[in-house]
């Protein structure tokens, strides 16, 4: 079956202080997109759908789209303020987009098979990929369903500043609910803790936003979206997640989701500092094997 990747890649990472979608962090240049890009082919993934700024058109073009020609499959469209219902155009005032939910229903006019969705800025690892393209095969194309590749909190740690991370419960290994925690870090007593202060154990299974889902969650997205901006639409700070999306496709459709747990080891630039961690993972990855020093054949 055809496997399609889709990215987001639309928002500014303001804690980290730049478009870090772009930033090279391979020997080449070669940004953490392209790694999980490398992966998903890899997986047998054949296509993938960027969701960007119009903007950023011609940075990606240049430095993402021209390296996969005969590779992939490649398309992308736009996450825009005014890309909401019809009854509440003109009515919202917005400078900047709503949030991975409203990214993920910008995806539609591209997306007519199963998929996995990912964050553009997060190194996912290998196995990850081999998993999701796995499940993959088991997804309805004309039922609503979806699936998780979880990871291990003390596998998706900062070590220059808190974090949030979707915090999952699961029974029978299907996602019973996630929660969004703030201010996880590891305290100096070696433990992790959450901004309030309180003990998360570190085997605690956590969304990094890599989802598989059927086309039919579309429509039921577009819908609570309509609902969303019925309460928030003047709220400036409002945002419309995908685990708001899971959330109520668990409560209304009594969904059995499965969690796949993930033993591979997050890798992001939420903090500027984060970088250097990175280059030196993805450097000790490429002396192991796992990766060759220059994908794509570029030079």
């Amino acid at each position: 079956m055809k496997k399609t990747l889709v990215i987001m890649a639309a928002g500014m990472g303001s804690r980290y202080g730049g478009l870090k979608q772009l930033d090279g962090i391979g020997p080449n240049g070669e940004t953490i997109m392209d790694y999980s890009l490398f992966d998903a082919v890899r997986a047998g993934f054949t296509k993938v759908v960027f969701i960007i700024r119009r903007d950023i058109v011609k940075a990606f073009e240049e430095q993402i789209i021209r390296r996969l020609e005969g590779t992939l499959e490649v398309a992308y469209v736009f996450q825009e303020t005014d890309d909401i219902p019809a009854p509440y155009k003109g009515t919202v005032l917005r400078t900047k987009p709503w949030g991975t939910g409203h990214a993920l229903i910008s995806a539609a006019a591209e997306v007519t098979e199963p998929f996995l969705i990912i964050n553009a800025d997060d190194y996912y690892g290998p196995s990850a990929f081999a998993s999701a393209a796995r499940r993959l095969e088991g997804i309805d194309n004309q039922r609503l369903q979806a699936a998780l590749i979880a990871y291990r909190l003390k596998n998706t740690l900062s070590a220059n500043g808190t974090v949030a991370r979707g915090i999952c419960r699961s029974e029978g290994g299907y996602l019973t609910s996630i929660t969004e925690t703030l201010g996880l870090q590891r305290a100096s007593s070696g433990i992790v803790v959450d901004g309030k202060g309180e003990e998360i154990p570190e085997e605690t299974m956590v969304s990094m936003n890599m989802w598989l889902f059927s086309p039919p969650i579309f429509s039921f997205a577009k819908a609570l979206f309509s609902q969303f901006l019925a309460q928030h639409r003047t709220d400036e700070k409002a945002e419309f997640f995908i685990p708001d999306i899971v959330e109520a496709f668990i409560a209304k459709q009594d969904a059995k989701i499965p969690l796949v747990e993930t033993e591979e080891r997050w890798y992001g630039v939420t903090y500027a500092e984060d970088k250097k961690a990175v280059m030196q993972a993805i450097a000790a990855a490429i002396r192991t094997g796992t990766y060759p020093e220059t994908l794509w054949g570029q030079q």
